[in-house]
């Protein structure tokens, strides 16, 4: 398996989107449940948003977290404390772990950058107990991401090659309404249901908003990086005023809605 998702520093993944990932991730702990004596696995854990949101829970025996980018797991172990917590390389679509292994296996903001994102629903689904949780969430890249629907919009209205990445990003895997929650039901997993969740992406100015993708970090940031240096100028000046809208540069604030969905193992 190879992941869509670029990244060239860790650092430069938690401007991009690792602060939104850990605001996002009580809400989908809240969503996907956890009781005392549990074993989690988290499923592509980057730096670990979600991991560290789950070691709050004191009642956890045992997280294991895998990433299939080396840069994050490095990243998460350098933070990491609780023994509870294991950081490892793997891949999300041949979980390197037992049947039934675990009470849950959790994935959050990951299944849209999986190529074959059916089949890791079914290794999480595999390596988790009967009786036990799967849960994902994903961002809503059509519908549900104003702010960077504001960047991509101003590429497609610029060039070819900005439409194309346009198609791209709004139809990755598991993005649209009901697409997780079939694949979810196709895999055999029961009382399968789907919710929205959504947080608030909240910006000093625009070199917060722009510096990762400056940078060259995830889908916007490679599509950048194809660009001659005349085409980023125009492009980066044109997503400043799309950015600022007539109004001075400062703080802005964009809704961000994900898709979550939760199935039990029969």
């Amino acid at each position: 398996m190879a992941s869509t998702f670029t990244v060239h520093a860790a650092s430069g993944y938690e401007q991009l989107m690792g602060r939104w990932s850990r605001r996002l991730a009580p809400l989908f702990v809240d969503f996907a449940g956890l009781a005392g004596g549990e074993k989690i696995l988290d499923v592509g854990c980057g730096t670990g948003s979600l991991t560290f949101e789950l070691a709050k829970s004191d009642g956890l025996t045992e997280i294991q977290a895998i990433d299939f980018s080396p840069v994050f797991v490095a990243a998460a172990k350098e933070r990491n404390t609780d023994p509870r917590i294991t950081f490892s390389q793997a891949d999300a679509t041949a979980l390197p772990f037992a049947d039934n292994g675990f009470d849950r296996a959790l994935a959050l903001l990951v299944l849209h950058f999986v190529p074959e994102a059916g089949k890791a629903v079914a290794e999480m689904r595999r390596v988790v107990r009967p009786g036990g949780v799967v849960a994902a969430v994903v961002w809503d890249h059509l519908g549900g991401m104003t702010g960077m629907r504001m960047m991509i919009d101003t590429v497609a209205a610029l060039s070819e090659s900005g439409r194309q990445l346009r198609s791209r990003y709004c139809f990755q895997p598991m993005m649209q309404p009901g697409e997780m929650k079939r694949a979810f039901v196709e895999q055999g997993l029961a009382d399968v249901t789907e919710a929205e969740l959504m947080i608030r992406m909240d910006y000093e100015n625009f070199d917060d908003y722009w510096a990762p993708i400056a940078a060259g970090e995830g889908p916007l940031g490679k599509y950048m990086t194809t660009l001659d240096a005349a085409e980023r100028t125009r492009v980066e000046a044109a997503i400043r005023d799309a950015y600022e809208a007539g109004r001075p540069d400062g703080p802005r604030s964009f809704a961000n809605v994900s898709w979550a969905c939760r199935g039990i193992v029969p």
